[in-house]
């Protein structure tokens, strides 16, 4: 069976190609990816739960934090190990603990000054990753949501898209350009992140068909570990772009 394409870059039609041309003896199953991505989940919750620690809010009000260098450094070793996972898929095993270990780091430091800042936010926002990503898992199983490939190609230029916004934004942070378009609380602010919201949550859609298919088509058993991990990449978007949503609405109470 052909596979399709998926607009996870780290989930492309290539790296399973390439894993079926090796020589092999167990294959991936949906039971075994499941199983990898609990066990991601769980890496991503524990390193968190250290950091979340770190940050606290005295008696004034005022904000205590020893968590940026962990912060930082989360996200970089999160940033080095996903490539080398995109570029090394049969170091998934290996690596995709770790990063989900070096993002966890970086998670439970950012929600916890969000959470410092807005009280009850995180709960919010992990509640509904969460709530999306079973929802949609559910209409895709039933069937309610196809996966056509029109479908697809309009998935992977909108992701392509968010990556080229992200980009130039960034610039214009940099040289302070425009900081209340994307990072402020101003309604067209609200709206783009709305529409990445939901671009991120789609994403979701095209990852449980993309390692259905790698599967059904037999590929090596390390591929539940690379396909846990793109999926993990695609959770993590979604939640982080979801804090952001509910810290722009907060904002503006």
């Amino acid at each position: 069976m052909a596979l399709t394409k998926s607009s996870n870059p780290v989930l492309s039609e290539r790296i399973f190609q390439k894993a079926r041309t090796e020589a092999y003896g167990e294959t991936m199953t949906i039971n075994g990816t499941v199983n990898k991505i609990a066990m991601l989940l769980l890496f991503v919750v524990a390193a968190a739960s250290f950091t979340w620690g770190m940050v606290s809010v005295t008696s004034t009000g005022e904000i205590t934090s020893s968590v940026y260098p962990w912060m930082i450094g989360g996200a970089i070793g999160g940033f080095i190990l996903a490539l080398i996972t995109v570029f090394k898929p049969k170091a998934a095993p290996y690596t995709a603990p770790f990063y989900a270990l070096f993002e966890g780091l970086f998670l439970g430091g950012i929600s916890a000054l969000m959470n410092a800042s807005y009280p009850g936010i995180v709960m919010q926002a992990v509640g509904l990753t969460f709530g999306t990503l079973f929802a949609l898992l559910f209409a895709y199983k039933a069937g309610w949501i196809k996966v056509t490939q029109k479908f697809r190609s309009g998935m992977i230029a909108a992701t392509g898209g968010v990556m080229l916004f992200y980009l130039v934004t960034w610039i214009m942070n940099l040289f302070g350009i425009g900081n209340g378009f994307y990072y402020g609380s101003s309604l067209m602010s609200i709206g783009i992140s709305l529409v990445i919201v939901v671009i991120a949550a789609l994403n979701l859609v095209l990852d449980f068909d993309f390692i259905e298919r790698g599967a059904q088509s037999g590929a090596p058993k390390h591929m539940e570990w690379y396909g846990a991990f793109g999926l993990m990449v695609t959770l993590i978007w979604l939640y982080i772009e979801l804090l952001r949503l509910l810290a722009k609405i907060a904002s503006r109470d």
